[in-house]
């Protein structure tokens, strides 16, 4: 418990840290978001904050942990999804160079035999993911860090929005971590809860600094990485309903948009301005209460993720039905699923990132 406390705290001092020296840095590489008309910043923004964030977290695991197989894992994919996402916040890179860097990252996890082995049963059980000598468990592991690294770029569209959510994400992996006994991943998700924060105070509104690419890629990536690390060590334990309520904000974000606009007949990749947070926004939200309100949508599906972890099978696939029947019927009501809902107020353009998937 001790070398937590001490690593949390090393990890936040860096982040604290490093962030004004990483923003300066930022102006003279040119890594800036310049204001438009479609953005509710009015100067420029420098984006390299997700730097500082790695910084902290990779130096606080190489003091404080041994460097066994799953971290060495974790900070190879967690540097080369940092650089890549580093090079799109100075070049803006294309989406498929991009989308393939991802891929690149995913399967270093795979490689390290750090991958998803079975999916929860509802009855009971888990289902393996080999069938006739083939593993679908790889191609399966890096959808979900692809898709979880890109939902959290998407989310990252108002000031300290992904940072605080994924701070929250992490510390609730740590607690199902430690009431189940994997405390492999109760040391790397607080290290990144603690990179997170010390980061969010220039982050959060008015922000000083973005996280840009670099930042919400590796944030998406290291608690996609954290999950699956947690699944394949505990997968009777931490069923995989409890991984996707943690990631619920992003993962339902994505899908609710892929829905709207399906139903409104838009290309699945355009850009659009009916996210949750943007639907908060236009509801007459100010900044800081949107993101507060997602801060607290984000605890009560990590509680909920818990809560799972302590129930039986068939009682926790019973519950996570119930939670995702009452986050579409409230999604609906707020307008993310459609655009039927009224605006009170326009709702301004204020996604920052090139997520692959869109705005």
């Amino acid at each position: 418990m001790a070398g937590l406390i001490q690593g949390f705290t090393v990890a936040f001092l860096i982040s604290l840290a490093a962030t004004p020296v990483i923003r300066k840095m930022a102006f003279r590489v040119g890594a800036v978001d310049c204001p438009d008309a479609r953005k509710v910043h009015s100067c420029l923004m420098p984006r390299l904050g997700g730097l500082a964030v790695y910084l902290a977290f990779t130096l606080t695991i190489l003091l404080f942990r041994p460097l066994n197989n799953d971290m060495i894992a974790l900070l190879t994919g967690g540097s080369l999804i940092m650089l890549l996402g580093l090079a799109d916040d100075i070049k803006n890179i294309s989406p498929r160079i991009k989308l393939l860097g991802q891929i690149i990252s995913a399967s270093v996890l795979v490689a390290f035999g750090i991958e998803v082995t079975g999916i929860t049963n509802p009855f009971g059980g888990i289902i393996s993911l080999e069938f006739h000598g083939v593993n679908f468990g790889i191609p399966l592991t890096v959808l979900w860090v692809v898709g979880v690294t890109n939902a959290v770029n998407l989310i990252d569209g108002l000031d300290g929005l992904a940072g605080g959510f994924s701070a929250i994400a992490a510390v609730t992996l740590a607690v199902v971590g430690w009431a189940n006994d994997q405390l492999l991943i109760v040391f790397p998700a607080m290290i990144l809860c603690a990179s997170a924060l010390g980061f969010l105070k220039y982050n959060f509104h008015p922000a000083k600094i973005f996280l840009g690419d670099s930042g919400s890629q590796f944030l998406g990536y290291m608690l996609a990485g954290i999950s699956v690390i947690g699944l394949t060590k505990g997968a009777a334990v931490m069923s995989v309903f409890v991984p996707v309520l943690i990631m619920g904000i992003p993962i339902f974000d994505t899908l609710f948009a892929i829905i709207r606009r399906y139903v409104n007949n838009q290309p699945i990749f355009e850009a659009d301005k009916e996210h949750l947070h943007h639907r908060l926004l236009a509801i007459g939200l100010t900044h800081r209460q949107s993101v507060l309100i997602i801060y607290g949508i984000s605890g009560l599906l990590g509680a909920s993720a818990v809560l799972l972890t302590f129930l039986t099978t068939a009682q926790a696939f019973l519950v996570f039905l119930g939670i995702t029947l009452g986050v579409f019927i409230a999604a609906n009501r707020v307008g993310v699923l459609s655009t039927r809902a009224v605006q009170k107020t326009p709702a301004p353009e204020v996604q920052r990132n090139r997520s692959n998937f869109g705005a």
